[in-house]
């Protein structure tokens, strides 16, 4: 059964560019390692009308000036999660002396994590 690591955290507007290109290293370094998928995504349409429940900008408690990033990365399986992430803990790649000062283009104290076990899954014929 398929696994997904989780992610939503805010990211100040004037900050996209330098997320992105953050999470294009981090799409690199996890497919290396056996990630099927990896998936960083802006927020666009985050107040949906009107649907019931919380709105993701009220979840992840934007605030003036932010907005949120959903990221996904999908896994063959838990275990298949844990190999992959102590492969790209112990990369070169992720403990490059240029990246320890860095300072991290969101609040990584606001950051919201999980890992899940899919229950359901659909795909489009051919896809």
């Amino acid at each position: 059964m398929k696994y997904v690591d989780g992610f939503v955290i805010t990211v100040p507007n004037d900050k996209i560019d330098e997320y992105r290109e953050m999470a294009k290293m981090g799409e690199k370094i996890w497919m290396k390692h056996g990630a099927l998928e990896y998936f960083e995504c802006v927020g666009e349409d985050l107040e949906p009308g009107n649907m019931p429940g919380t709105t993701f900008l009220k979840m992840a408690n934007t605030r003036p000036g932010e907005t949120v990033i959903f990221s996904f990365i999908i896994f063959e399986s838990r275990e298949h999660r844990d190999k992959v992430n102590m492969l790209v803990m112990n990369d070169p790649m992720m403990n490059d002396p240029a990246w320890t000062d860095k300072t991290m283009p969101f609040d990584i104290e606001r950051m919201a994590y999980g890992g899940f076990k899919v229950i359901v899954e659909g795909k489009k014929d051919g896809i």
